[in-house]
């Protein structure tokens, strides 16, 4: 909004009168912008969708706790130059022998992971289809996908590293877990007798 104020400037002298040109003065009114300024900040607030932090799901062992034997098992010792040893079921130190493989998509740790975690990957991968088909809310869906991966059955994932790998190798390791649908899975302490075998694997 503007005015415009005008004042008359002439005055009369005698029988002449002299015009003297006209003084305008602006005034904006600046309040509807201020208030569409706060309507749009307003808007674009509640419109907004914020960043929801990141987190990455982690099952520790109970330190307390005796050791429980654990069916369908596989260990995977994580070292330096990104290698990955890894054993199926019990460590026997007489009989156990380390495999090596890599964190390559066909013939790593992802394939292996999938032939061992088969049985479960088929089922949450049938709830998956349901669940896009609309026949089951996320809620149930969430639900089913948690029996299926904590039945006996299911594969067992224990992590371990020495003091030569990364920390990424971890993270690498977690999301291949997730990728191929195992849902037990810990970060445990590497025993003296495994990591003396793996020093001599990798000497």
């Amino acid at each position: 909004m503007s005015e415009v104020n005008t004042e008359q400037g002439g005055q009369e002298k005698g029988k002449h009168k002299k015009v003297r040109a006209k003084k305008s003065s602006t005034h904006i009114d600046m309040t509807p912008m201020v208030d569409l300024a706060f309507l749009l900040l307003t808007f674009f607030m509640l419109t907004t969708t914020f960043s929801k932090p990141k987190t990455m799901e982690l099952n520790m062992p109970d330190k307390d706790g005796p050791p429980s034997k654990v069916n369908n098992a596989l260990t995977v010792l994580l070292t330096a130059d990104n290698k990955i040893y890894y054993y199926t079921g019990e460590f026997k130190p007489d009989s156990t022998q380390l495999q090596l493989t890599t964190f390559d998509m066909d013939k790593g740790i992802h394939q292996l992971l999938l032939d061992l975690n088969k049985p479960t990957f088929d089922d949450v991968s049938k709830l998956m289809d349901r669940k896009e088909k609309k026949e089951i809310p996320d809620s149930v869906f969430k639900k089913l996908k948690k029996e299926v991966q904590s039945q006996k059955t299911a594969l067992t994932v224990l992590i371990k590293t020495d003091d030569k790998a990364k920390y990424k190798n971890a993270v690498d390791m977690i999301d291949e877990l997730n990728s191929t649908m195992v849902g037990k899975y810990a970060l445990v302490e590497m025993g003296k007798e495994e990591y003396e075998m793996l020093k001599k694997q990798t000497k």
